[in-house]
């Protein structure tokens, strides 16, 4: 098979996450405007920097290359619920297509574990979490102990959202 551009680890490990994160970073000074309206160059300075030192500890880079694939994937899935969504529920012209405060909370919810188990898979430490909490000696503790922090998490949420 003829190998591309795309198959050398200086593209894939160096080229591509500083770009990525150059990008990032810079469009979120420009949108915070963190130093004035007219300081793109200090914008752009510091994302050069953050990038190149992202890029220079070979850790944080292959934690960024194993992001991405994760972040396509999950882009892909928000889309087409959304497509399917805007299928089903009538679009207003003037607010545009908005999900019910309940869909949004589940849904930040749900994005917010898929972001925590994506950061521990990236990290490899996936594999410890889960047998820490389901092969100890004490995993039934454990997971008493989520399940029980859970449901008072649920009741205080349950008490304050409460009208009376």
């Amino acid at each position: 098979m003829p190998e591309t551009i795309f198959d050398y680890g200086l593209f894939r490990g160096i080229i591509l996450p500083f770009l990525l994160v150059f990008t990032v970073v810079f469009a979120v000074l420009e949108r915070v405007k963190l130093f004035g309206e007219e300081k793109r160059q200090i914008n752009a300075l510091i994302a050069l920097f953050i990038a190149v030192i992202t890029v220079t500890f070979t850790y944080q880079s292959s934690v960024i290359i194993n992001l991405v694939p994760f972040l396509a994937v999950a882009v892909v899935i928000i889309l087409i619920f959304m497509l399917l969504y805007g299928f089903v529920i009538p679009v207003d012209k003037e607010k545009g297509l908005t999900l019910p405060k309940g869909l949004q909370i589940a849904f930040g919810g749900l994005i917010g574990i898929a972001l925590i188990i994506a950061v521990l898979w990236a990290t490899d430490f996936l594999d410890t979490v889960v047998l820490f909490i389901f092969r100890s000696e004490n995993s039934r503790a454990i997971l008493t102990n989520v399940i029980l922090i859970a449901a008072i998490v649920g009741a205080f949420i349950l008490v304050l959202k409460s009208k009376k």
